[in-house]
């Protein structure tokens, strides 16, 4: 698909499975690109099966998988008809890592797939799929997994996504890739995950269509370091603003914080959109551009459109649980919601935004209470040992053990389990031992003037579909 053809509205691929592929579906549905979160899919699709799988959604789509044995595999391995005790824990999924099993890329390849051929089913619209560069380990395995599906876009963020475009025309022809990852103390010595699909999959099938790629960048240095050269340049970009949800770029130069412990950004963290136009690739803004009045603007200022994620997130088809999408909606009705930028919080070292909401892990006693524990290991850092060898650590895990194996001390005050707290924001918690479940935690942009104009209108919530109309310019 050429990026020019793109929709003007582009849905954020939000947290883990809040961009679900049923949010995605009736985005793309309705018109927009509908994107799904690609974190933690292989989490997310062993837990749906272990809940029983209740509308066969999942089974649907494996059923399509185009290697049956694959999918036979994982079913055995993870479904339980009814579903499990609510008292009883999930079964555990491998830790990302640059040596990782054939049973763990192929259930990482199969639930890349499941979520897109979902999002893709039943209407002829446009489906994109939302990556994490500093989520290196995984990427080659769940990009291929989405392009079997047929994916038409992939985005990604949070880092410099530069080895992104030669990785999909590779993967289109089933070719081995070897995608650079961050190693640290590892001096010049560079290390790579080593992805072969055919290997893998134990088959050979016919090529597939490369996905348009959009990077998503905070600034026009970047983009124009990307576009710079054919083996590194994106298709199109989407330029985020750090008013955006999630993971926010860090300020450039020293981090400088305000008296709540937020980053402050200067007018040195404002793309150039002059510069953006020269460089002739389009592009889509976001963070507080989610209303009608905001999309004519960037078009007016030579974008492509707009990218959009918390009218979406808050939306009656987004994958967050019902009871936190209910408290968000009425401290917005309230006048009482809180978004705060936390600079600690993401054991990635990116700024995160965290709306602060009682019952979840933005209360500092809830915080401190919690056991820590990294057992899902997304975000976790590989480094070499002085004997060479490769071990990893998480700034969310326990402090002895981070310390232990190299990190600074320190380093780990004010860290949240994001992997954990963004599952059980999905309604997917681990269960400790004494039957207690992973505490959410709950991420939102800073804008909220589209979420007050339409909740104004729809009292009860609106829907993705809905939210989508009002911003090409329908009524709300």
């Amino acid at each position: 698909m050429s990026p020019t053809t793109l929709p003007r509205v582009i849905q954020g691929g939000m947290g883990v499975a809040v961009s679900s592929w049923h949010l995605a579906r009736t985005v793309a549905s309705a018109g927009g690109l509908g994107v799904v979160s690609g974190t933690g899919l292989d989490i997310v699709l062993a837990r749906r099966l272990q809940d029983g799988d209740p509308d066969g959604d999942v089974r649907r789509a494996l059923a399509a998988f185009p290697v049956p044995e694959i999918a036979d595999e994982i079913l055995e391995r993870y479904f339980v008809e009814g579903g499990k005790a609510p008292e009883a824990p999930y079964l555990p999924t491998s830790r990302p890592s640059l040596s990782p099993s054939v049973r763990a890329d192929r259930l990482i390849v199969a639930a890349n797939f499941v979520e897109v051929w979902l999002a893709r089913e039943g209407h002829t619209g446009t489906v994109g799929i939302n990556y994490l560069e500093k989520i290196q380990m995984t990427t080659p395995a769940s990009a291929y997994g989405a392009m079997l599906a047929g994916v038409d876009a992939v985005l990604m963020g949070a880092g410099i996504p530069a080895h992104i475009p030669a990785m999909l025309t590779t993967l289109a022809q089933h070719g081995t890739t070897a995608l650079p990852v961050d190693v640290a103390d590892a001096g010049d010595e560079k290390f790579v995950i080593a992805f072969d699909p055919v290997a893998t999959l134990g088959v050979t099938l016919a090529p597939l269509a490369r996905p348009t790629f959009l990077a998503i960048v905070s600034s026009h240095v970047l983009a124009a370091y990307l576009a710079r050269d054919e083996v590194t340049r994106p298709d199109g970009f989407v330029i985020e603003a750090p008013t955006a949800g999630g993971h926010n770029a860090p300020p450039r130069g020293k981090l400088v914080v305000d008296d709540l412990g937020q980053p402050v950004y200067g007018p040195r963290d404002e793309a150039n959109l002059t510069a953006m136009v020269d460089l002739g690739l389009p592009f889509w803004l976001a963070g507080s551009f989610g209303t009608p009045e905001r999309l004519r603007e960037a078009l007016e200022l030579g974008a492509a459109g707009i990218q959009v994620g918390t009218l979406f997130a808050l939306s009656l088809d987004s994958g967050f649980r019902d009871d936190l999408r209910d408290a968000l909606l009425k401290s917005i009705a309230d006048d009482t919601l809180v978004v705060r930028t936390d600079a600690l919080a993401s054991p990635t070292g990116f700024p995160f935004k965290v709306v602060q909401m009682e019952g979840t892990l933005s209360d500092t006693a809830l915080h401190h209470a919690r056991t820590t524990v990294c057992d899902l290991g997304h975000l976790r850092q590989p480094f070499r040992k002085a004997d060479g060898d490769i071990d990893y650590r998480c700034a969310s895990e326990p402090a002895a053990i981070f310390v232990r194996k190299g990190g600074e001390a320190g380093a780990t005050d004010g860290r949240v389990c994001l992997c954990n707290a963004l599952c059980a924001s999905v309604g997917l918690p681990q269960v400790r031992k004494g039957g207690e479940p992973e505490l959410p935690l709950i991420t939102l942009g800073d804008d909220l003037v589209g979420a007050r104009v339409l909740l104004a209108s729809h009292p009860g919530g609106w829907t993705a579909d809905t939210a989508v109309r009002w911003l090409q310019g329908e009524p709300a």
